[in-house]
């Protein structure tokens, strides 16, 4: 079974549960993937979180059970894993726009969200720059913060965007430069989202053998067969999009699927406008 069949099997899995409390290391486990690597494939894919797709599907069979049934809202709601009908009505206000009570009146609009499904398409107009490299461990060092398991979530996303402004402020960034002596060179985002932690980590830093001070931590990379992209453009939107394309375009056909390691982002250069950059991804043979 290849990947695009097993994304499909936990899809399935999602529907067939959907009622229940889904644990994403779960529906990950039945696409024989990390959780954090099945989030991340899924919205590079479909455009949406994980967590947002989960409650469209739900908000979508709710329409049909406050519709043509008799059951109270009260009981509809936890149906769906809402304790309270205030979440169940924030929830189901944030996909169709209206208040549920309002859906058993005659004319009104409300959207269906049906099950997805994943196949491979024809891309690949625009070439990537990649190679596969295997690596010894290396360490790395910088500053680190606790991720939400659910990667895409809106405080992730300022967390780590809020980490790199404090570092470029407050000197980190020219510190971590000074101790930069290894493999990847330049300044690294590194998300450590390995199933088997405690708690998942994003790091910026820089690879280093030297001493470091208490302000910083250290972390030890295992040794991973790696696909290397490279790319240039403004950092944030180019790296981003690079990143889409290696998993929806790259992966369905190279013949490799994701290793259960750290995904590593490298900055080259922070020219203006151009900046040069790496997109690694741990990789194994399918």
């Amino acid at each position: 079974m290849d990947w695009i069949e097993r994304m499909n099997t936990a899809i399935n899995y999602i529907e067939a549960h959907i009622t229940e409390e889904l644990d994403f290391a779960k529906i990950a486990q039945i696409a024989c993937t990390s959780a954090y690597h099945f989030q991340r494939i899924f919205i590079c894919m479909t455009g949406m979180s994980l967590s947002g797709y989960i409650r469209r599907r739900k908000m979508t069979l709710a329409v049909a059970d406050v519709k043509n049934g008799n059951a109270k809202i009260v009981d509809i709601a936890l149906k769906y894993g809402y304790n309270s009908p205030t979440a169940f009505n924030r929830a189901f206000q944030s996909i169709h726009g209206i208040a549920p009570s309002l859906v058993r009146q005659d004319g009104v609009t409300v959207k269906s969200y049906p099950p997805i499904s994943f196949k491979i398409t024809v891309k690949g107009v625009d070439g990537m720059n990649y190679r596969i490299e295997k690596k010894e461990s290396f360490r790395i060092v910088g500053l680190s913060a606790p991720l939400d398991n659910d990667f895409y979530s809106e405080y992730n996303q300022q967390l780590v965007s809020s980490m790199w402004q404090l570092a470029d402020t407050n000197g980190t960034t020219a510190k971590l430069l000074s101790l930069m002596d290894g493999q990847p060179t330049g300044l690294l985002g590194v998300m450590v989202c390995d199933d088997s932690l405690e708690e998942w980590r994003y790091f910026a830093a820089v690879s280093s053998k030297k001493e470091i001070d208490s302000t910083l931590e250290a972390y030890i990379v295992p040794p991973y067969t790696w696909a290397i992209f490279s790319g240039e453009g403004n950092t944030v939107d180019a790296i981003k999009d690079l990143g889409i394309r290696v998993i929806t375009e790259w992966l369905p056909t190279s013949g490799y699927e994701y290793d259960n390691g750290p995904d590593i982002e490298v900055y080259l250069s922070e020219a203006q406008g151009n900046a040069k950059f790496e997109f690694w991804m741990p990789v194994k043979k399918a």
